[in-house]
């Protein structure tokens, strides 16, 4: 069996860290990485020894890879398409009939709300991707919830395999321990939140902002790990709303961990995700989370956290206010312990990979 996983190459989060510890779970001859442009995961695959290749495209409008694509499928000898995002189901729609290759795709967020305030660019962008979608044989779920959102697009639900994803525990925390609070500027007895997210409009910051405005805790501190397209809006209203002191943009981190072992809680306020990794992250330095209501969330963080509504600031001051709490009684660092158990036991890699593995020959059998 040979398998070759296809994704644009640009990401820098959940979806990037899936692919990483996926592939490294199988052997090089089995599957195969093309990305269509040089970027983060390209990098670090090439650092894991992840078999990849590039397709060097220009721009997403660059559409002579559709030959670079299709020869590379045929020169490999691949048994099976596995397609990541927006951008790599389209190439697969393009190519699926003159290749013939069986597709499958693992869809990291809503496809609905993928180009949210796009404008009549966005709008064109989510009907493609609809239609692509369309096309496609197989689907990975990464929770029932989220199997059930693809059934409301129309997918027949024997096209659909939850499949929960899973991160590496074997080696316990994955922080350096060279990171300390006084590196931020940032006080011990302060109650730290670490927030893994794009700066994009369904990541949830406006509320997470209105929450940390109406808490009116000076010492409530809220790191920001991450880039994107809205960083200047966000910063605009962070100081229209008198937070500044509070709210830390700290950008693309390579040490992640080390943010989450220095917090109290992992912070995630999206409107939607699927099984969001950066929240496994925080159980693996024995932080406890707060997350919106999403995907698997529920599943994921069971008692060991606080799961509120979407866009919904005055749910996310009272977690914070419930949490900082937890925190003066001693207890929170007990629950951060304990949700590492509870997730190290349930999403491991290693379930992840032998999940996919039966799914892929179970596939190709039928």
């Amino acid at each position: 069996m040979r398998v070759v996983h296809l994704i644009s190459g640009g990401e820098t989060g959940g979806s990037k860290n899936h692919l990483i510890t996926l592939l490294s779970q199988f052997r090089k001859q089995e599957v195969s990485l093309l990305v269509m442009q040089k970027g983060v995961l390209y990098d670090e695959a090439i650092q894991k020894g992840i078999d990849v290749h590039l397709l060097d495209q220009s721009s997403r409008y660059d559409f002579r890879i559709i030959s670079k694509l299709k020869r590379f499928l045929k020169d490999g000898g691949y048994d099976l398409l596995h397609t990541h995002g927006p951008r790599a189901n389209l190439y697969g729609a393009l190519i699926k009939r003159s290749t013939n290759i069986p597709w499958i795709t693992t869809i990291h967020s809503d496809p609905k709300l993928d180009f949210l305030k796009g404008g009549i660019k966005g709008k064109i962008f989510t009907k493609i991707n609809l239609w692509a979608i369309n096309r496609i044989d197989h689907f990975f779920a990464v929770s029932e919830r989220f199997k059930e959102d693809l059934i409301s697009l129309g997918i027949p639900a024997d096209k659909i395999t939850t499949v929960y994803n899973g991160i590496d525990f074997s080696k316990g925390s994955y922080a350096k321990g060279t990171l300390t609070r006084e590196d931020l500027n940032v006080n011990e007895d302060d109650f730290v939140t670490a927030m893994v997210a794009r700066l994009h409009p369904i990541k949830g910051h406006e509320e997470v902002f209105g929450a940390v405005k109406a808490l009116n805790n000076p010492s409530f501190k809220l790191l920001l790990i991450g880039g994107g397209p809205e960083e200047e809006a966000l910063k605009k209203r962070v100081k229209e709303l008198e937070i500044e002191n509070q709210v830390q943009f700290l950008g693309f981190r390579s040490d992640v961990p080390d943010l989450y072992q220095i917090s109290d809680v992992g912070l995630l306020a999206s409107y939607s995700e699927s099984f969001p990794l950066a929240l496994l992250e925080a159980g693996r330095e024995d932080t406890p989370v707060i997350a919106t209501d999403v995907g698997g969330v529920q599943h994921m963080v069971k008692d060991y956290g606080w799961v509120v509504p979407i866009k919904d600031s005055g749910a996310l001051k009272n977690a914070f206010a419930e949490a900082i709490e937890r925190k003066q009684q001693g207890e929170l660092a007990d629950l951060g312990r304990k949700f590492h158990t509870y997730a190290s036991t349930n999403f491991s890699l290693e379930q992840l990979a032998e999940a996919t593995k039966k799914m892929y020959k179970k596939f190709l059998e039928a």
